[in-house]
């Protein structure tokens, strides 16, 4: 009679599965609460202990370490020595495991790292030739149904569930790992960094997508195990599935959008903001944003921050859009949205943001704190003989937040807190200046200019003065930032230093 050991912190539908086992004809082997629960649903069940011969001991820190477990677990009935020592000390095979472990992640502490569970884990897991390890209950049904079907569970099934035990094992350890680093006060010098000596990263695949960047390449977005990610919040009410550019630039813009207190709508075409601009309401950012560049805009990645209203659906609709992200939709919008079948409507909430940044490279990643903004104007110098006016200071806040999310060298221009010229990723400050007074056709006359890092020579600034610009806001920190303020003083324009560059690659 074939033995299944049930052994679990979260019992959803395990008295189904013992009941299921028990009418095939299993034994059921289980222990402390499983087999409460077990038992009390009427399926025999046999306590741990009772194999043992020792009760749970040390609150419980002890309860399936025991050889008739382990042994019982790595046992090879086809290897006549693993037969001699089971024999010799009364070990019963264990033909299929099921656990599940402590909820470390959700309630993080010593007495929540589990020891007896991930180890049987591992042993079944390590003998999966010949037995069957269980650790998501979505594969109770699945497995009750090969059982049923061929009397056991097969090879291709068992070596699945093994490599899916790793897998939980590996994230499991790689919560306490992260857990440990987090908690540098308790683990001296060393720990505690924003960087750590070591990631333990684990993730899964949580959305498979239409296709990567290009249409021969698959693609797919993994969650980090144990992270939140307002991706899996979200609802698409419409349209088709989404492709990895689609996401790359709708996080971008989402991101983006939420960085603005006030009614604010966020254009990105290829990862950089095409149009921005904040207003009174919705509709009115959406039209000021798609005013800033309507040639990049189209097939562009529309965010806004507020509700889309039907106004707002009927002034975007005609304008071909790949995505619209908003926290909500009103019915009729979604009836205007309706009429455009290949338009993507995704809804859901703010980002959750992350610690760190990780970008790919040969063999590893390169790791980085999350870039963020700082806009308290205290922070900010005056470095000009003209001081900024307040809604001067009003737009360079704004050109600034802009800024920091174009890549580099970036450059932006706006005015009445509308963006009207961009220039993102030249090799040059001069050029990407050149590009944002040719995309604001003089529409910035009077506005402001924002640049990610320091202008390294006054030729950057003089071009933002002949497209009109009366104020700049900066880092500063260059050799020739003499040059530059003298420059601006020379043009009269006020120029603001934050003494942080947002360069983005």
């Amino acid at each position: 009679m074939p033995i299944a050991l049930l052994s679990v912190y979260d019992k959803t539908g395990i008295v189904e599965f013992a009941a299921g086992l028990h009418q095939l004809g299993w034994t059921i082997v289980s222990s402390g609460g499983t087999a409460k629960a077990v038992v009390a649903a009427g399926v025999p069940a046999t306590d741990i202990a009772d194999v043992t011969g020792v009760p749970a001991i040390l609150d419980h820190r002890v309860v399936t370490l025991h050889p008739k477990v382990h042994g019982g677990l790595l046992a090879d009935p086809s290897n006549v020595d693993h037969q001699g020592d089971m024999d010799e000390y009364g070990i019963e095979p264990i033909d299929l495991v099921v656990v599940n472990l402590y909820p470390f992640a959700a309630s993080p502490s010593i007495e929540m790292i589990d020891i007896g569970g991930p180890a049987m884990v591992r042993a079944a897991a390590k003998n999966h030739a010949h037995v069957s390890v269980v650790v998501n209950p979505a594969d109770y049904e699945p497995v009750l149904a090969e059982i049923r079907a061929g009397g056991s569970v097969s090879a291709a099934t068992r070596r699945r569930l093994a490599r899916d035990a790793f897998v939980a094992i590996a994230a499991y350890d790689a919560h306490i790992a992260n857990w440990f680093d987090a908690s540098g006060d308790e683990l001296g010098d060393a720990a505690g960094d924003v960087l750590p000596p070591a990631l333990q990263l684990s993730l899964t695949r949580r959305q498979v997508l239409r296709y990567g960047e290009n249409p021969h390449q698959q693609g797919a977005r993994y969650l980090a195990d144990g992270a939140r990610s307002w991706w899996d919040d979200a609802v698409q009410h419409g349209g088709k599935e989404l492709s990895y550019l689609n996401l790359y630039d709708t996080e971008a813009a989402w991101k983006l959008v939420h960085r603005f207190d006030r009614p604010a709508c966020v254009i990105v075409k290829h990862a950089n903001p095409c149009g921005v601009a904040a207003a009174d309401e919705a509709r009115a950012a959406y039209v000021l944003a798609n005013a800033c560049d309507p040639v990049s805009a189209f097939g562009g990645i529309v965010a806004v921050n507020r509700e889309v209203t039907a106004e707002l659906a009927e002034a975007l609709a005609p304008v071909f859009t790949e995505v619209v992200v908003a926290p909500s939709y009103t019915a009729e919008a979604l009836d205007v949205f309706a009429r455009k079948g290949n338009l993507r409507v995704m809804s859901g909430p703010q980002p959750y943001g992350a610690p760190l940044d990780l970008r790919a490279i040969d063999g590893g990643l390169l790791v980085q704190q999350a870039d963020t903004i700082d806009v308290d104007r205290s922070h900010w110098k005056v470095v000009t003989q003209t001081a900024p006016s307040p809604a001067q200071m009003d737009d360079l806040a704004f050109a600034w937040t802009v800024c920091a999310a174009v890549s580099s060298n970036a450059i932006v221009y706006a005015k009445d807190l509308q963006a009207f010229g961009i220039g993102a990723g030249q090799q040059n400050r001069l050029d990407s200046a050149r590009i944002a007074a040719e995309r604001s056709a003089g529409r910035a006359e009077g506005g402001v200019c924002a640049s990610d890092a320091f202008f390294p020579f006054r030729d950057g600034l003089d071009a933002a003065v002949a497209a009109g610009i009366r104020a700049v806001i900066q880092p500063g920190g260059s050799v020739r930032d003499a040059e530059v303020i003298a420059a601006a003083d020379e043009h009269g324009i006020a120029m603001v230093f934050t003494g942080e560059r947002h360069f983005r690659h």
